[in-house]
């Protein structure tokens, strides 16, 4: 299927403001400079409560600022939790520009989520922005009570990067509990077009979709840059595709958009994890392209609601929901 025309303009007007990543822009600096630059998006869902705070880093790290979105009037009612993280390849990027899908999600799913700022690339390099995401989602697990928070029903949730992010952030919870350790009870892991396989070559999608389409492999090869700096590509930790062993992770939706450089590996992972006895939705949509779901479309939309309807399913402990 061609591009959605409404789509095409869409991100035609994103791709001219966006900075040329790995060509006139080379700086990670300069390129949140130029995305500072975008006007505030007005709010759309107003909450109850949207709260900024820090909490305490990983041992020897700064803290960690979050953004909490309460659904609900008071701290007394119990809701389930999502731990959120945003995208933009490790390097760029913030809560503030993924404020309106947060809100999106606590209201339609019920859920308190908690969005993390997590440290940034070049300047903290792999595993550092993994670590804050993990800390972000132990401090959850331990500090659901304060925060009205059930900690049976706790799920990840990301895009792109973030979506790397949730899956590995899965592995490890899985893994750390195996050996004995404390860690977060992880009920679910909301995967929207990840980045699970940091090697650059293998999938049809990275060279159909790689010019054209938003995200182009030259961005993508500069964000691995940024973030990679000598580590293992091949490590789960980086690439959790490559994970010896995919079971007991927990349920997951994972989101492709079929004009996504990414789309390949999103899809081969929900196939990894399904073929590991792991309840999979697995949502791929037709004519979109990488980054779709936060846009003012009604592909997006409605996908949204699949997404969203997905992931309240699954922390209630109900059957799939889910639809494109």
């Amino acid at each position: 299927m061609t591009l959605d025309p409404y789509a095409r303009a869409i991100m035609d007007a994103l791709t001219l403001v966006f900075p040329d990543l790995g060509g006139a822009v080379t700086d990670a600096a300069e390129a949140r400079e130029i995305l500072a630059l975008a006007p505030d998006l007005p709010v759309v869902v107003e909450l109850p409560s949207v709260v900024d705070r820090t909490i305490p880093g990983p041992e020897g790290a700064p803290d960690i600022p979050v953004r909490i979105y309460r659904p609900v009037p008071d701290q007394a009612t119990v809701t389930p939790g999502v731990v959120f993280f945003h995208g933009g390849g490790f390097t760029i990027c913030n809560v503030a520009l993924y404020d309106n899908f947060c809100r999106e999600l606590a209201h339609t799913t019920g859920a308190t989520v908690v969005s993390v700022e997590y440290r940034l690339a070049p300047e903290t390099p792999y595993p550092g922005g993994l670590e804050d995401a993990y800390a972000a989602t132990s401090w959850v697990w331990t500090h659901a009570a304060e925060l009205g928070v059930d900690p049976a029903r706790l799920a990840v949730a990301g895009d792109s990067a973030g979506g790397n992010f949730a899956a590995v952030v899965s592995l490890m919870a899985r893994d750390r509990a195996a050996q004995g350790n404390p860690s977060p009870a992880i009920a679910y892991q909301l995967l929207v077009y990840p980045s699970v396989d940091l090697a650059e070559d293998g999938y049809p999608s990275r060279e159909e979709n790689g010019t054209g389409f938003f995200l182009t492999t030259q961005h993508m090869t500069w964000f691995h840059e940024q973030y990679v700096q000598g580590a293992d590509i091949s490590d789960p930790h980086m690439s959790p595709i490559n994970a010896p062993d995919h079971t007991g992770l927990p349920r997951a939706c994972v989101v492709t958009a079929e004009h996504d450089p990414l789309r390949d590996e999103g899809d081969a992972y929900a196939a990894k994890l399904a073929a590991a006895g792991v309840a999979v939705d697995h949502i791929q949509v037709a004519g979109m392209f990488h980054g779709f779901l936060n846009m003012p479309h009604p592909t997006a939309e409605k996908t949204r609601a699949a997404v969203f309807a997905a992931v309240r399913a699954g922390l209630e402990g109900t059957g799939s929901t889910a639809g494109p």
